[in-house]
């Protein structure tokens, strides 16, 4: 079985920001989990240091980064996605 390369496609800094990116991924079918170290939760003040990594394979890579940048016309201003008046 061939290996594959594992590259960051983002990196956190919390552990919820990386499952909610992570679940956006799954649900394009794109395979990924989360890196970090943090001596297995025992401490967590490490994973300030590198990050909480979402790791794709490198031929998922260009699809991961475009599911989870958001274009700028769906950035809202507080208003519940809805516009301001």
């Amino acid at each position: 079985m061939p290996e594959t390369e594992l590259v960051p496609v983002r990196s956190f800094t919390t552990e919820m920001e990386a499952e909610i990116a992570k679940s956006a991924l799954e649900a394009f079918g794109i395979e990924c989990m989360i890196s970090r170290d943090d001596c297995g939760g025992q401490r967590p003040h490490l994973a300030f240091s590198g990050g909480i990594r979402l790791l794709v394979r490198a031929e998922d890579l260009d699809k991961a980064d475009e599911v989870l940048t958001v274009p700028p016309d769906c950035v809202t201003s507080g208003t519940g996605g809805r516009e301001a008046s």
